[in-house]
């Protein structure tokens, strides 16, 4: 690989890096930053801004706008820091032994980084087919950011042809990812005395029995085993995540908040258990905690939600990313993407590949190995060349 471009790749990625792009901060400077880049370059972006105007998407085309084009599209924010052991300051991109540390080089600013350095490449080659590069904010909290951008994608007369999402797979071509429904269910119980608690309603109790029945149908998804699956684990799950309530020991406890999850294989198989679960809880808790009193019962909230990624095997988009990738086979993860929201919201074809391994995201001294930033340059530079043919 040129080294030039290694380098290009190496000094954008180290000024992405630099912006703290924690979920709940501004993304606005560096996408300030990348409009100011591509300015340079005479292209202008799209910006799509969230609705309290500190978060925004930018949709970039380079080449004909009047042609369906195929994007690479990545998120701009990262997870926290915080109670990390980070062994130097993770917003500063650091190099050792061919390794880039700092937080999002793998999840997924080293994709964005390629990408950005590669546009000269792109408007040098003329490209007959164009190539968008959809760049989104808050992903790791629901895929938040790309749905108004797709929602702007799915407005336009001309639909794309497909979508990289470069989310880290080591370069290898994914098809498929199973969806995610996440539930809040906060119970309403009545606080009394500890020696006077029958005449309470205990939150956390009550609760209890919403986790077990959870782990009830835990156990039965998990016995229900995807043959021949390209999953590691070949089925859906569901599991308590978080829970927490009471105020003291001789309190009975009027709340109690339950967080739980279903990761399912099926397109929308995650919130229909989910769903299933919040509806024998209305039907089997709920008024069991009302007869004890009418205030009592559960509130439910969403805490996000995508469905799961299942394009062919044969599809063409799926061919073509093996070409680019100049490799095979290809897999399916048990983490999400924003690739399943091109599918549902915009009608994209879509796959997964991107340089860096899944294993580093969201750790301490997070990195990414500079030759799989090369590797994702040469697939881009092959998507140019492919896009320069029309």
């Amino acid at each position: 690989m040129p080294s030039q471009r290694s380098e290009h790749i190496r000094t954008i990625l180290a000024k992405l890096v630099g912006f703290d792009t924690i979920s709940d901060r501004s993304n606005l400077p560096l996408i300030d930053y990348i409009e100011g880049y591509l300015d340079t370059l005479g292209i202008s972006a799209e910006r799509i801004v969230d609705e309290t105007g500190q978060k925004a998407s930018l949709w970039v085309t380079v080449g004909p706008a009047d042609k369906p084009g195929l994007v690479l599209s990545g998120h701009t924010d990262v997870v926290p820091v915080a109670g990390q052991d980070w062994t130097h300051d993770p917003f500063a991109l650091i190099e050792r032994d061919g390794k880039l540390y700092g937080r999002g080089t793998t999840d997924m600013k080293g994709f964005v980084a390629v990408c950005l350095a590669m546009v000269p490449e792109m408007l040098a080659a003329g490209l007959e087919t164009p190539i968008n590069l959809a760049i989104s904010y808050d992903e790791e909290i629901g895929c938040v950011g790309v749905r108004p951008m797709l929602g702007e994608v799915a407005k336009k007369p001309i639909k794309p042809l497909g979508c990289f999402v470069g989310e880290p797979t080591r370069m290898q071509v994914i098809i498929g990812h199973k969806g995610k429904h996440g539930v809040r269910a906060t119970f309403r119980g009545l606080a009394r005395h500890s020696s006077i608690a029958p005449d309470g309603v205990n939150a956390i109790e009550y609760a209890a029995e919403l986790i077990s029945e959870i782990r009830r149908r835990a156990a039965l998804l998990a016995a229900d085993v995807e043959p021949g699956s390209l999953y590691d684990v070949a089925h859906s799950t569901l599991l308590t995540s978080i829970v927490h309530g009471g105020a003291a020991l001789n309190i009975v406890p009027d709340h109690c908040v339950v967080e739980f999850e279903c990761r399912g294989i099926g397109i929308t198989e995650s919130r229909e258990v989910t769903d299933a679960i919040i509806a024998w809880a209305k039907a089997e808790i709920e008024p069991a905690m009302r007869a004890r009193h009418p205030e009592c019962g559960i509130d439910f909230e969403e805490i996000l939600d995508y469905p799961a990624l299942d394009t062919r095997a044969d599809a063409a988009i799926v061919t073509l990313a093996k070409q680019l990738a100049g490799r095979n086979d290809h897999a399916k993860v048990a983490f999400g993407t924003e690739a399943s929201l091109f599918v549902s919201m915009a009608d994209v074809p879509s796959v997964v590949i991107g340089p860096g391994g899944i294993a580093q995201a969201h750790t301490p001294d997070e990195f990414i190995e500079m030759s799989q930033l090369e590797s994702c340059g040469e697939f881009v530079a092959r998507l140019i060349a492919h896009c320069a043919k029309g």
